[in-house]
């Protein structure tokens, strides 16, 4: 039976993936915040865990726990939420805790697989969740661009120094995809951002606070689901792709990045 551990498991992509995984008879190892997130995982008979993924020791146990018990075939880094607000607005506390869950908890546990996957001795997939605005940017989302820009660097950089193992560094380029993101974004953005006193004051009324707030959906959303499939067609390859657009807004924006100058890009996302 294949394993896989899945970071940010408690609901969207993650805990998508996590019970189409278990459908398809992979031991589902889940990683989640809150307890009681962790305790309902169980219950659905997920090896589930409450950490914070910033809690490098607790990090330790999981791979402990792992190791004793199974192989560790796939690693889904999916844990992480955005904080919006200007950059100006943002402050070094805040977008110091944006890094530590989008990225620097993301670059431990990648070091703690390829450890544990070297260690076994024939490799495995590691799945890093990055983002559209890993590799675009639009305003009011800095902190959140700023932490996945920084994913992108690392997956780019162990690509290249894994190359000749069989330990596989996939990234997933998501668009909007539904599952609780803006309503976390909003709470991230209510606790950190002092708005009233902001220069965008006006512009968060009237687009950001909205679009946190809104009961639609963007163009071209898709469900959690779907995006899982893609998890598991990465898992299921012999010989899967570097990177994954999810939703044809990522790989439109995607294109756009790789063909237009500069300041036509720059046009076309101040219309976003």
């Amino acid at each position: 039976m294949k394993s896989i551990l899945i970071t940010g498991a408690s609901s969207g992509i993650g805990f998508a993936t996590a019970k189409l995984f278990k459908e398809y008879g992979y031991r589902v190892f889940t990683i989640c915040r809150k307890q009681a997130d962790a305790d309902r995982l169980q219950k659905m008979g997920f090896e589930s865990y409450c950490v914070d993924v910033c809690d490098y020791e607790a990090i330790d146990r999981v791979f402990e726990a792992i190791e004793s018990s199974t192989t560790l075939d796939i690693v889904f880094n999916n844990a992480g939420y955005g904080q919006p607000g200007a950059l100006e607005d943002i402050s070094i506390k805040a977008i110091k805790e944006q890094f530590e869950t989008n990225f620097f908890a993301l670059y431990y546990i990648t070091q703690k697989s390829i450890a544990l996957m070297r260690k076994q001795n024939y490799g495995g997939k590691i799945i890093q969740h990055s983002s559209i605005l890993g590799l675009v940017s639009l305003r009011f989302r800095g902190a959140y661009n700023a932490s996945k820009y920084a994913v992108e660097g690392v997956c780019d950089t162990l690509r290249l120094e894994l190359h000749n193992t069989n330990i596989k560094i996939i990234t997933l380029n998501t668009g909007p995809v539904m599952s609780s993101f803006r309503e976390n974004a909003f709470k991230a953005f209510e606790k950190n951002i002092d708005k009233e006193r902001s220069l965008y004051k006006e512009a968060y009324k009237k687009e950001l606070t909205q679009r946190l707030q809104g009961k639609g959906n963007a163009p071209f959303t898709i469900s959690s689901e779907d995006a899982a499939q893609i998890v598991l067609k990465i898992a299921q390859s012999k010989n899967p792709k570097p990177r994954y657009y999810i939703t044809y807004a990522a790989t439109l924006l995607g294109v756009l990045k790789r063909i237009l100058p500069t300041k036509w890009l720059d046009f076309i996302l101040l219309k976003i």
